[in-house]
């Protein structure tokens, strides 16, 4: 890990995108959706003024708009991201909890995905980075709308590599023979090494992580370049490695304050700015960027999880478990959210609405002039009246399911009404002391005032004015979503697994690598396509 930063990739980079590109001509906005992987609210500088690893994330916010009230639809990965690229929540689109790597299937194939829509409506797709909706046959990104793919089918720990970087516990780098030494820990993969997708080719197996995200910027800045050349709008579709572990970065200087986690948050920044200018330089004020986080820090990491910022979940702290990550509590799904589209949105502002990942789809449909996909409802809203800063006004009922911590996955646990904030069963995921919140039903529903305490702290008397007074319109917002998902096009996901699905580059070597024992590490080359294993979808 004591190599050096990749960084210096991204003066190639920055020749290959000509960064003196002429604007657009045409009328549809660009979008860029970047989301960060268990990043803390706390974790952006502008939202807590404790953290100062994200100067440039903290320069969008000015020149944007920074929103504090902003949620995950879910709170672990692949509920989350297919809640993003489809508007609807796991109830409703069938993705409850998390695909593993021997999963066969994936977001149900029913599902229209944001990608689709866009590209239908003319527009040049990529994704590049994590994936985690399904790799195996038709439920690969490359078949879900995206006219190019490049990055890892699953989070990074879901694989071996030779550069494993920082995890607790951490995990050893992949074997190089059949005879080597075998850590029994579930937590640690190490037989299959993590691949490196193009499209439908692995090109790396294992990934190198101390270059995975110097690689991302490469690959956005290409995409781009060829978007701009094509004359068509483009969506791209940025999920990052960071802040999920492990964090793959250089040893940090002794006072560096936040150590690694801080080195790796610096790495993010410097990515997402990088990410900015690129865009700018192909006509600034033609694409709207949009970053958000997909839930909140993974506590159970300790020194390498994130930052919760005020929402700490204290009545469930005090039972146990963590309020993080997995859980219904705000420090699962409130994440750092901005918006940056200059002369559209406003800079220097920051909203209060209430608004969701759930919102992306419907708000860049209707500002690509599409429709939304029919025989379907949608979790998500139109969002451009807020984004554009005519208004502040967001969801009036937001629904949370449980991802992991307490009860069945994808249940409707908890919801939002105004500021307050019904549980009807909370639970506590596993904190950094190995802790975890016993799951509890709670009827009639605890209810907190947000206003008066973010931290979750004190639940309102049952027997209380305000208690009484706000439980009628709990009870009849959350029996109305329920009967509204009951009712709606429901698509259930395939979650059975087979040995046959995992990704593999070559069977016939240890931990399916790319190269026998022995022989030079491949370093992918654009020539290597052609002669690279396709995966057997």
């Amino acid at each position: 890990m004591g190599t050096p930063s990749p960084w210096g990739m991204l003066v190639l980079a920055a020749a290959l995108v000509g960064l003196s590109a002429p604007p657009a001509t045409y009328g549809q906005p660009n979008f860029i959706v970047i989301l960060a992987d268990d990043v803390g609210w706390g974790d952006l500088g502008a939202n807590w003024a404790e953290t100062k690893e994200t100067p440039h994330l903290d320069e969008l916010a000015a020149e944007g708009t920074r929103f504090v009230d902003f949620h995950s639809a879910a709170s672990t990965c692949s509920p989350s991201r297919a809640s993003l690229l489809t508007g609807r929540l796991g109830a409703r689109n069938g993705v409850t909890h998390n695909f593993a790597v021997t999963s066969v299937g994936g977001l149900p194939l029913n599902e229209t995905t944001l990608a689709e829509v866009l590209r239908e409506a003319g527009y040049s797709t990529g994704a590049i980075g994590k994936w985690h909706l399904g790799h195996h046959g038709r439920h690969h990104p490359s078949f879900r709308g995206f006219d190019y793919y490049f990055g890892i089918p699953y989070s990074h720990d879901m694989g071996c590599t030779d550069t494993p970087g920082y995890n607790l516990p951490p995990c050893p780098p992949c074997p190089w023979h059949s005879t080597a030494a075998r850590v029994a820990r579930k937590d640690c993969y190490t037989e299959v090494a993590l691949p490196l997708f193009e499209n439908v080719t692995i090109i790396q197996q294992p990934v190198n992580l101390s270059s995975l995200a110097a690689r991302y910027a490469e690959e956005a800045a290409r995409f781009i370049q060829r978007a701009s050349d094509s004359g068509r709008p483009f969506f791209l579709y940025l999920a990052l490695a960071h802040m999920h572990v492990p964090l793959g970065v250089p040893p940090p200087p002794p006072a560096s304050g936040r150590g690694i986690y801080g080195a790796s948050l610096r790495e993010m920044d410097a990515l997402v700015g990088w990410i900015k200018r690129v865009a700018d330089s192909h006509g600034k004020g033609n694409t709207l960027l949009w970053f958000a986080g997909d839930n909140g820090p993974w506590a159970q990491k300790c020194e390498l999880a994130g930052r919760l910022g005020p929402f700490v979940g204290a009545w469930q702290r005090q039972r146990g478990g963590s309020s993080a990550k997995q859980t219904t509590w705000e420090g699962g799904h409130r994440v750092p959210a901005l918006a940056y589209w200059p002369g559209h949105i406003p800079a220097k502002r920051t909203s209060h609405a209430l608004l969701s990942t759930l919102d992306v789809f419907p708000t860049l449909v209707a500002l690509a002039g599409a429709a939304l996909p029919p025989n379907r409802r949608f979790d998500g809203l139109d969002v451009s009246p807020v984004l554009f800063g005519w208004s502040d006004v967001g969801h009036k009922v937001l629904l949370h399911p449980n991802s992991g911590a307490a009860g069945k996955d994808g249940e409707i646990e908890a919801l939002r009404l105004a500021q307050y904030k019904a549980f009807y069963t909370t639970g506590g995921a596993m904190a950094c002391d190995g802790s975890i919140g016993p799951a509890e039903c709670h009827q009639p529903p605890l209810v907190f005032n947000l206003d008066r305490d973010i931290q979750e702290q004190e639940p309102l008397e049952v027997a209380s004015r305000e208690y009484q007074a706000v439980l009628p319109a709990v009870s009849r917002a959350y029996a109305q979503a329920l009967e509204d998902i009951a009712t709606d096009n429901i698509s259930v996901a395939d979650y059975s697994k087979d040995p046959a699905a995992t990704p593999c580059c070559d069977a016939r070597h240890v931990a399916c690598r790319c190269q026998a024992p022995g022989t030079r590490a491949a370093v992918p080359d654009r020539g290597a396509e052609g002669r690279a294993t396709r995966l057997c979808l």
